[in-house]
């Protein structure tokens, strides 16, 4: 157990020189639990150790709001359920999985289901997602430069996110809007748009850089996290916001398939859909950016 706690030390601090991650190992108030009672051995695996009862686990994460729901977590549930926290934070959607397959973390939390599915077909990766989901941040569509779709002008540049799941999830928001027309695809792409009024110019960019691209393009796309971290206010700045009501793009909590049956994680996952976390996400984005979703 001590040779994993290093090799996770060191990988981790990789990550976080790469991809300006954070981590934080403090231990909640009280978490040391009585001899006899809390984890055993029997929770240890890559990503998790145990000691005195209490059950560490390395999770990676985005940072918004994905850290601050699991800080709440930390600082108020996790010491009666004999958990730690030990956050890792990604500034990207890739390294979590690949992570997470290498045996870094034990979990992560910051995907959606149909960038799951995506993943897996094209990584090979073998994930378990545990259900139901945290919480949804609807996909918004956003301009600096003007402040109504109608006022786009033809051959607007439009930026997208560059991962496939996502790039359809953007471009059904555009097409549900009658802004284009796609082919009856599960995944479409910028290739399946098969109806373009006002000829617009798609231009496939990271994730991350989707709000900072603004800049250069006339909207674009963007994620709600990355949203929200660039200052953006979903409900009142989006010219085109997801319904959050009854979404298919749930945020969750996602685990090797070898480890869905970990009592550790299951209790976090039973902490995340709690009605403390609920409430802490209800009363925390009050503008509906982020909407629990159990």
């Amino acid at each position: 157990m001590r040779t994993s706690r290093v090799i996770t030390a060191v990988v981790a601090s990789a990550v976080l020189a790469l991809a300006g991650c954070s981590t934080d190992t403090s231990k909640p108030a009280g978490a040391s639990a009585p001899a006899g009672s809390g984890f055993t051995e029997e929770v240890v695996t890559d990503g998790i150790t145990v000691e005195d009862g209490v059950a560490t686990i390395t999770i990676g994460v985005s940072p918004v709001p994905h850290a601050q729901v699991l800080q709440f977590v930390q600082e108020h549930l996790a010491a009666g359920a004999n958990l730690n926290l030990d956050v890792v934070e990604f500034s990207d959607y890739q390294l979590p999985n690949s992570t997470l397959e290498s045996g870094d973390l034990a979990a992560n939390y910051f995907q959606t289901p149909n960038f799951l599915k995506q993943q897996e077909a094209d990584k090979g990766y073998d994930f378990t997602e545990f259900l139901p989901g945290v919480h949804i941040e609807p996909l918004g569509f956003y301009s600096d430069k003007y402040k109504s779709v109608e006022e786009l002008p033809n051959g607007a540049r439009i930026a997208l996110n560059n991962d496939p799941a996502n790039t359809a999830r953007a471009l059904k928001l555009l097409a549900e809007n009658k802004l284009i027309e796609l082919a009856d695809v599960e995944l479409p792409s910028d290739l399946d748009v098969t109806a373009n009024p006002k000829n617009f110019e798609f231009v496939l960019v990271d994730g991350a850089q989707t709000a900072r691209a603004l800049a250069d393009v006339d909207a674009a796309v963007i994620n709600g996290n990355y949203a929200i971290e660039a200052g953006k206010v979903p409900s009142k700045d989006a010219l085109l916001l997801e319904a959050g009501t009854g979404s298919p793009y749930a945020n969750l909590l996602v685990v090797r398939t070898a480890d869905k049956d970990n009592a550790a994680l299951l209790k976090l996952q039973e902490l995340l859909t709690s009605p403390e976390v609920k409430e802490f996400i209800e009363s925390t984005w009050t503008d509906g950016s982020v909407i629990p979703a159990f």
